[in-house]
């Protein structure tokens, strides 16, 4: 038999096993690789490599066994024209299971996207290490971690979960910039509930210890907990479409339609000026930048930080912002976590990150202090800090004590800070300040705490004692804003900043 017949009879293999697979997994409910990749990317746009790799391990049968492309289709094509590199795991296959050849295999996809500068796309459907092939395939991991280091604020890394991630298979995804689950698909974890009950004796379901909703809502593992496997993957080419395809590039520019010099004049009535009334800061966000373009991450998680991207005339932006309706926007150890996650993501790909402040400190109390709010809280201060994009920042209400200097303090190095004329800036609360002030006061007939309160609002709240200061660069009414924003990014595009020599810095995490 010559070689092109061999060549042809493996390739009717190769389709006959794929519809067989495609039925195992439709069984589960679950899309085959093939079909995954086909909604991913352009149309036949994926040219595959490595199809006819097998594992070369011998031990409990597997030379015997029948897995195709030892468990893993690799390749690349395009999204909406823009080059990307991918590796889908298949749970048909052996489980999907990573041996050496497998984690090899990978390991080259990894290393082409970061050589060629483009976005690499992980989806995750696999039962982890293979058993059979012992510490092969432990180390095989470490080669998969090593080259998402080397990738990490190179490329843009998306790990798409789409099935079981266990043990040491968790830890690629977390060492990648987003993560995609699915409701009632996707499983995250180190440890499994049969071995936590052995070992602990700790009884708990699959889906309490792993699940999409855990890991969006609580641990914040996950970014975006989708509710199919389509949705998940669309979203992906969403959030593609805010991304460079590099470190040295600058996203690309969609038109959006809104008008430049539009006004915002809703966002006087969205803002209450009792400051101790709450809002939807999302409505801020819709009303300053273009129609329809914001795209929030993590949403489930913090919710009293507000982090995602936007376009400002089409240019992509990133936005942190408070929310006044979940813990009165204050910074906790959850939201100090999302927010200085994200600020270095945005910082290492080149993307413009606006601030919008309505914040009355650090949240309080004794959990917070025992968990380590102080070290959490450091990492926004070392976030913005280290960061050397445009940042710019707009106190709408409140910008108070620590949390102002995080959000807002030209000391960290802000480019331009403006405040709406009912700013407040201050170290803390007029209430709590005068009870500190006027302490030995109080107790007197005569003393009126109210007309105290007012003083100190007068004196030291408003934002025109912080502009004479230099510390605010502009005051400006509220239906300028996004006109103000489009002015300063036009004048902080060409920004360059030379960071000083060192090897790397210590984040406190």
């Amino acid at each position: 038999m010559n070689n092109k017949k061999i060549f042809e009879n493996m390739k009717k293999e190769f389709q006959n096993y794929d519809i067989l697979a495609a039925e195992k997994q439709h069984k589960k409910h679950k899309l085959s690789v093939y079909e995954r990749i086909k909604i991913l990317l352009d149309e036949e746009s994926f040219v595959e490599i490595g199809q006819f790799i097998k594992t070369r391990s011998t031990e409990f049968g597997l030379d015997k066994k029948v897995i195709p492309r030892d468990g893993v289709l690799t390749g690349y094509g395009t999204i909406n024209s823009r080059r990307v590199f991918v590796y889908a795991q298949d749970f048909s296959a052996h489980g999907g299971t990573v041996g050496e050849v497998q984690a090899k295999k990978i390991e080259h996809i990894q290393k082409l996207a970061l050589e060629n500068g483009a976005p690499l796309i992980s989806l995750i459907d696999s039962g982890g290490a293979r058993i059979e092939e012992g510490i092969s395939a432990l180390d095989g991991f470490g080669r998969i971690f090593t080259k998402n280091v080397e990738a990490s604020g190179v490329i843009p890394q998306i790990s798409i979960i789409l099935g079981n991630c266990a043990g040491g298979a968790a830890y690629s995804p977390g060492l990648t910039d987003f993560i995609f689950m699915v409701e009632d698909i996707s499983n995250m974890f180190v440890t499994g509930p049969k071995v936590i009950e052995k070992v602990i004796g700790e009884k708990v379901s699959m889906k309490d210890l792993g699940s999409s909703s855990i890991h969006s809502s609580k641990s914040g593992v996950s970014h975006f907990n989708c509710s199919s496997e389509e949705e998940a993957l669309e979203q992906v080419k969403i959030l593609l479409s805010y991304l460079p395809s590099n470190y040295l590039e600058l996203a690309p520019k969609k038109f959006t339609g809104d008008s430049y010099d539009r006004e915002t004049t809703h966002l006087e009535t969205l803002v209450p000026e009792d400051t101790s009334m709450p809002y939807d800061i999302k409505s801020v966000i819709n009303e300053i930048f273009d129609t329809s373009s914001f795209f929030e991450v993590q949403k489930d998680y913090a919710n009293n930080a507000i982090t995602g991207f936007a376009r400002l005339n089409s240019q992509s932006v990133a936005i942190v912002a408070n929310q006044p309706m979940q813990k009165a926007g204050c910074l906790n150890i959850e939201a100090s976590e999302k927010i200085a996650r994200f600020v270095n993501f945005c910082d290492a790909f080149n993307i413009p990150i606006i601030n919008l402040v309505d914040v009355p400190g650090y949240f309080p109390g004794v959990d917070q202090e025992t968990r380590g709010i102080i070290k959490h809280g450091a990492g926004i201060l070392y976030a913005y800090a280290q960061a050397t994009v445009p940042k710019i920042s707009i106190i709408i209400r409140k910008a108070y004590g620590g949390a102002y200097i995080a959000m807002a303090s030209k000391t960290l190095k802000y480019d331009m800070v403006f405040a709406w004329p009912g700013a407040e800036i201050a170290v803390m609360g007029p209430e709590q300040a005068c009870e500190i002030l006027y302490r030995r006061d109080m107790e007197k007939k005569s003393f009126n705490f109210e007309k105290k309160v007012e003083e100190y609002k007068k004196k030291y709240l408003n934002p025109f004692e912080a502009a004479k200061s230099g510390a605010i660069d502009e005051i400006i009414e509220p239906k300028d804003t996004r006109k103000t924003l489009l002015r300063t990014l036009d004048i902080l595009q060409y920004k360059r900043e030379a960071a000083i020599k060192k090897k790397h810095g210590n984040m406190p995490m």
